[in-house]
């Protein structure tokens, strides 16, 4: 069966026939900087704020959509979402067997990571195949070199710089301004998503360019309900007063959803893989144990590394299991 494009709005009726177009004659722009279970809050153009409801029993609006919304009948404070702008890209972040959106229309991807604790390949590896099936650039962020363990950290990240992606390394906790420094350019004129694991310094990333960041929340909240809509999933913050930059925090992140993507297609988003799969004696290997596999190789050469080969092969056998 086939699937709606990104963004797509409209809707079939019963038979499969298509539905009655949404009437957006009375809708105003938004932007979606928060998402709260079914409830997101739209930023609108004068930069106002607004708690909006989907239109019907399921929220398809995440963080980063461009959208279409009215006033309720019931409660003027209060919009519903009548559409959603056809998104430029999207990401999903996993569910024990299913893949959920979660945000849109990036122009970046900030994998934040660090020395200590000593950080996952796996999920680095995820996000990165993420990242490049949706087409968003990604940048590598290694923080707490100034710790003993940098020496080891910089080279399982030799790889990655091999394979082109771009590898920042500070210690924000202990150089603060040259670290805020070296991420001003970084983040200029983008929408960047910030994901990184429990304990990289990410916190104290989003303290340090957002002191107002905890109020925020505090406030949404607030105007939720004291929270009673479910934890935030993710928030937008604009770094700047006219609106040119942007970070998306995404809390409580734990693993990228790519089940969207087929198992035959993961070699093609990894780029040192993918360096070497079209010379395969077979147009259709897996890089498993077919005879002739370049990439097999290129392992063996060492131009590939053997935990990047285990990594795809771990992700092959995942994406292979039927869902259901």
């Amino acid at each position: 069966m086939k699937r709606a494009a990104p963004g797509h709005t409209g809707t079939t009726g019963r038979k499969g026939r298509p539905a009655r177009e949404a009437d957006t004659s009375q809708c105003r722009n938004g932007l979606v900087v928060s998402t709260h279970g079914r409830h997101v809050v739209v930023e609108n153009d004068d930069a106002t704020r607004m708690i909006c409801h989907p239109r019907g029993k399921k929220s398809e609006a995440v963080v980063g959509d461009r959208v279409l919304w009215q006033p309720t009948q019931e409660h003027s404070d209060e919009g519903v979402i009548v559409a959603v702008a056809e998104r430029r890209n999207l990401l999903y972040r996993q569910d024990e067997w299913r893949s959920k959106s979660f945000a849109a229309n990036l122009d970046q991807l900030l994998m934040w990571i660090a020395v200590e604790p000593v950080f996952s390949e796996s999920q680095l590896t995820r996000a990165l195949i993420a990242a490049e099936s949706a087409g968003i650039p990604a940048t590598i962020v290694l923080n707490k070199v100034d710790l003993p363990g940098t020496p080891t950290a910089q080279t399982r990240l030799a790889p990655y710089r091999a394979m082109g992606y771009k590898v920042v390394e500070l210690s924000l906790k202990h150089e603060t301004e040259a670290a805020r420094a070296q991420m001003a350019p970084l983040l200029d004129g983008r929408a960047t998503l910030v994901l990184g694991p429990s304990g990289s310094g990410k916190s104290t990333l989003i303290n340090a360019l957002l002191p107002g960041a905890r109020a925020e929340v505090g406030e949404i909240s607030h105007a939720l309900n004291s929270g009673r809509h479910t934890t935030t999933t993710s928030l937008w913050y604009w770094l700047d007063e006219s609106r040119r930059s942007a970070v998306i925090d995404s809390p409580g992140f734990q693993e990228f959803g790519m089940h969207h993507i087929p198992a035959t297609e993961l070699a093609r988003w990894m780029p040192d893989i993918a360096q070497h799969m079209n010379d395969c004696r077979f147009h259709n290997c897996t890089h498993r144990q077919e005879p002739g596999c370049a990439v097999q190789a290129a392992v063996a050469r060492g131009e590939v590394s053997p935990i990047r080969l285990s990594l795809y092969t771990d992700l092959f056998e995942e994406l292979s299991q039927p869902r259901w």
